[in-house]
């Protein structure tokens, strides 16, 4: 098993900047992927960034691209999402998702989930 913390999220102004972490912990060796996920009232959760644990393949979404920023700590097991020029459309709980998989972009592909952190951005 994998346990996932996220932690950061808040109450931000539009045009503001948070900044999420993911601590994983557990059997984290089995995993090759880890990325961040939202979902808002009455959507589907949706792919925000992913990224390798060795940082190599990244992947964003259309609509967080040059605005949101993932990296990850490999000796920490941490991984992390800059969010910059928040919109209120950016609001949404954002969960940490761990994968085998070493091609993660679909939330299907998700192993493990954390918990969740709320993220709201006033206009």
């Amino acid at each position: 098993q994998v346990q996932l913390v996220e932690s950061g999220g808040d109450l931000v102004q539009a045009g503001g900047s948070l900044r999420l972490s993911c601590a994983a912990s557990g059997r984290t060796f089995s995993t090759n992927s880890v990325g961040w996920f939202r979902q808002a009232p009455g959507k589907e959760r949706e792919t925000v960034a992913t990224i390798t644990w060795s940082g190599r393949n990244i992947y964003y979404a259309d609509s967080v691209k040059g605005r949101f920023t993932i990296s990850v700590d490999n000796a920490k097991k941490s991984v992390y999402l800059q969010l910059n020029s928040l919109k209120p459309e950016d609001t949404a709980v954002y969960y940490c998702g761990a994968s085998l998989s070493t091609s993660l972009i679909s939330s299907y592909a998700v192993n493990y989930w954390g918990q969740g952190t709320q993220v709201t951005v006033s206009s």
